[in-house]
């Protein structure tokens, strides 16, 4: 009789831990399900530099080297550049290691000075598309740059968003990346000053 006890305990113990896990699994699922289904990031710096200056190394797909946070990602990566030097219709295309990914920028709108729209569209890790617009507020005799990107999330990216802070995580890069931005035009314009 103690045998087919210690079996029905047994049994009870591995339904009521099944049970738990069931409840935990969905509870997540749940979770996930309910993340917004967009997304926003924005940074923004103030640069002491004219936006005459700080526009092109932004316009120019091939300054980017200089400055973008994602250029270190993998120092590999295959880059082509297409379309014009700049501007409106510039494209770079990439492939790299797990870290950069792969995918495209597009410029889908320039106004001299004053804005910069690109489309961002990504393969790998994941498959998504985002709308990146970087400003250019003249302020004084310098500039308040603004790097902001905006998306849909799918439901990979859902779950992708509740394990990561993504907002930090790119936040950070979009600093990054102003900083970087930041010291190679005022330098520039430490030069081109009389």
């Amino acid at each position: 009789m103690a045998l087919s006890s210690g079996k029905g305990r047994m049994l009870n113990i591995a339904l009521l831990s099944l049970a738990g896990l069931l409840v935990l699994i969905v509870a997540f699922a749940i979770a996930v399900a309910m993340q917004p289904n967009e997304f926003e990031i924005s940074r923004s710096m103030q640069i002491d530099a004219p936006p005459e200056v700080v526009f092109p190394h932004v316009n120019e797909f091939a300054a980017w080297e200089e400055w973008s946070p994602y250029e270190k990602l993998d120092p590999n990566m295959v880059k082509t550049l297409e379309g014009p030097a700049a501007g409106q219709g510039a494209v770079m295309r990439w492939s790299g290691n797990g870290n950069a990914g792969a995918g495209s920028t597009t410029i889908v709108q320039s106004e001299p000075n004053k804005s910069i729209q690109i489309e961002l569209q990504m393969s790998q890790p994941m498959d998504c598309r985002n709308d990146v617009l970087f400003t250019f507020q003249p302020e004084g005799s310098g500039t308040l740059v603004t790097w902001n990107m905006r998306g849909k999330v799918n439901l990979m990216a859902k779950f992708f968003h509740l394990i990561f802070d993504v907002e930090k995580m790119c936040g950070d890069q979009f600093t990054e990346g102003l900083t970087n931005l930041k010291t190679i035009c005022q330098q520039q314009a430490s030069v081109t000053t009389p």
